[in-house]
C-alpha cells in the first residue's frame, strides 16, 4: 500500500456451531458484517424508528421505512471523512459451517481512534467463533497511537537515570569509606531504575518494529520495576522509623516490614504482568478493580505507617536536640508530603480523565497518565539521593545516640535495685541520678554534633 497507515485483515474465519446447521435451510444465507469507523463518526452507526431506541441492526420497522435492508448493519456516510465508515461482509452459504473474510488492506488517511466491530444480526449465529488476526500500522510503526509517545518517554527517562547514576556513583566512589547501609539500598534502587527504563524502551521499540510484544523483555521490565518500587517503599519506611539514624535495628518490627513489602511485591507483580504481558488493550473495569484494590490498600498502608513513624522520629530528634539530623528529616518529610498531595491530586485527575473520555477521544494524551507516575517517583528518588548522598560527613547521620534512646525507652521497665559499694554498704540507685547521668551524656552528644556542624 502507498499509505503509511493501514488496517489489514489476515486469514479471518468465522465458525458457527454445528447444531445451528440443523435449523437453517439449504438455501438460506447468514452473514457476519465487519464495520471499521473513526470514533468521531460513532453517531453515524445505528438508527431508530420514530425516535425510539437506537439499534445497530436494521429492524423490520426501519426496513418498512426504506432506511435500510433488514438484517444489515445501519450506518450513514461520514461528512468529514469521505469513504468512511467501511463495511465488509463474510457470508455462510447454505449449510456451510465456516465463512472466510478475504484478506485485504484498508488505507487510512485521517488521524484518529479507529474501531472495528464484528456484528451478526441473525440469531441463528449465536455462539459464533472468530479466528485470525487484524494488523494495525501507524506511520511510525506498529505501536498504537496512545502508546507510541511512551517509547520516547522511556528513552528520556533512561537518560535521566544515567545522569542520576553518574552523580550518585561519583559520590559513592569518592566517599566509599563513609558509605552507610542505607546508601547501599539507594544504589540498588537507582540501578533497578536504570534497568527498568532501559527494558521498557527496548520492549516498546521491539513492539513498534514487529507488532508483537516481546514477553521475555516485558516480564523482566515489569519484575525490575516491581522490585524497585518495593525496595523504594521499604527504604522510605525504615528511614522514617529512624533506622541507622536513631535506632540500630528495627527490632520486632522487622517481620512486619518484610511481610508488608513481600505482599506488595506479589500484588503489584500480578497486576503489572496481567496488564502488560503480551496485551495491548486495557483491562476491563471489573478485572482491573479486582487487581488494583489490593495494591491501593497496601500503598495506603505504607503511607500511613511512614508518616506515623516520621512523627515519632522527628519528636525524638527534637527532644534530643540533634539539629543536623532534625533538619534533614524535616526536608525529607516535606518532600514526602508534597509527593503524597500531588499523587492524590493526580489520582483525582486520572479518574476525571477516564470517566469523561469513555470513547478514547483524547487518546493522544492518554500516555501522560502512566508517564506522570514514573516522573513523580523519579523526582522523589532525586530528592532522597540529594539528602542522603555519600559525603565526608555521612557518619554524622549514623545511630550514634541510638543506644541512649533504647535505654530511655526501657528505663521505666527496670526496677531499681541496690548497689553494693566497696565498703559493703548497700546504696539504692536513684532514677534521678540515672536521668542526670543520661542528660550529661546527651549534652556531650549535642556538643559534638554542634561542633560537626560548625566544621
Amino acid at each position: 500500500s502507498s499509505y503509511m497507515c493501514i488496517v489489514e485483515f489476515d486469514k479471518i474465519t468465522f465458525r458457527r456451531p454445528e447444531e445451528t446447521n440443523d435449523s437453517v435451510k439449504e438455501t438460506s444465507s447468514s452473514k457476519v458484517q465487519i464495520i471499521v469507523f473513526e470514533i468521531e463518526d460513532r453517531e453515524m452507526i445505528g438508527g431508530s424508528a420514530y425516535g425510539g431506541q437506537k439499534a445497530i441492526c436494521c429492524t423490520s420497522d426501519l426496513a418498512k421505512l426504506g432506511a435500510c435492508a433488514e438484517g444489515s448493519v445501519i450506518y450513514r456516510p461520514s461528512q468529514v471523512n469521505p469513504g468512511w465508515p467501511q463495511l465488509f461482509v463474510a457470508s455462510f452459504d447454505g449449510s456451510d459451517l465456516i465463512a472466510t473474510l478475504p484478506s485485504r488492506t484498508i488505507p487510512v488517511k485521517k488521524t484518529g481512534m479507529y474501531n472495528m466491530y464484528f456484528i451478526h444480526c441473525d440469531p441463528a449465529l449465536a455462539g459464533l467463533e472468530i479466528d485470525g488476526k487484524t494488523i494495525w500500522k501507524n506511520p511510525t510503526g506498529y505501536l498504537p497511537g496512545r502508546m507510541a509517545p511512551l517509547k520516547n518517554f522511556f528513552g528520556l527517562m533512561s537518560f535521566a537515570f544515567v545522569i542520576l547514576g553518574i552523580y550518585w556513583f561519583y559520590q559513592y566512589m569518592k566517599f566509599w569509606r563513609e558509605v552507610l547501609p542505607l546508601q547501599n539500598c539507594i544504589t540498588l534502587v537507582i540501578t533497578l531504575g536504570m534497568l527498568e527504563m532501559a527494558l521498557w524502551y527496548f520492549e516498546y521499540a521491539e513492539f513498534n518494529e514487529t507488532g508483537v510484544r516481546a514477553k521475555a523483555i516485558t516480564f523482566w521490565a515489569v519484575t525490575f520495576g516491581t522490585i524497585k518500587r518495593t525496595v523504594a517503599r521499604l527504604i522510605i519506611l525504615i528511614v522514617s522509623m529512624g533506622y541507622g539514624v536513631v535506632r540500630p535495628t528495627l527490632g520486632g518490627l522487622t517481620s512486619k516490614v518484610v511481610m508488608l513489602g513481600g505482599t506488595f511485591f506479589v500484588a503489584t507483580e500480578i497486576l503489572e504482568l496481567v496488564e502488560n504481558l503480551g496485551t495491548v488493550n486495557d483491562l476491563s473495569g471489573k478485572a482491573r478493580l479486582f487487581l488494583v484494590y489490593p495494591v491501593a490498600i497496601l500503598d495506603a498502608s505504607f503511607i500511613v505507617w511512614i508518616f506515623i513513624s516520621l512523627a515519632k522520629t522527628l519528636s525524638q530528634l527534637q527532644a534530643r536536640r540533634l539539629m543536623a539530623k532534625l533538619d534533614i528529616y524535616r526536608k525529607f518529610t516535606i518532600a514526602l508530603a508534597i509527593t503524597v498531595l500531588v499523587s492524590i491530586g493526580w489520582i483525582g485527575y486520572e479518574i476525571y480523565f477516564k470517566s469523561t473520555d469513555v470513547f478514547n477521544e483524547r487518546w493522544q494524551y492518554a500516555w501522560i497518565i502512566p508517564a506522570f507516575w514514573h516522573a513523580l517517583s523519579f523526582s522523589l528518588l532525586c530528592v532522597i539521593s540529594y539528602l542522603w548522598a555519600p559525603s565526608q560527613s555521612s557518619m554524622r547521620f549514623t545511630n550514634d545516640a541510638s543506644e541512649k534512646f533504647d535505654r530511655e525507652d526501657s528505663l521505666s521497665l527496670i526496677r531499681p535495685r541496690p548497689i553494693v559499694s566497696n565498703n559493703g554498704w548497700s546504696v539504692a540507685s536513684s532514677t534521678d541520678a540515672k536521668a542526670k547521668k543520661n542528660t550529661d551524656s546527651v549534652t556531650s552528644f549535642d556538643e559534638d554534633d554542634e561542633e560537626n556542624k560548625r566544621e
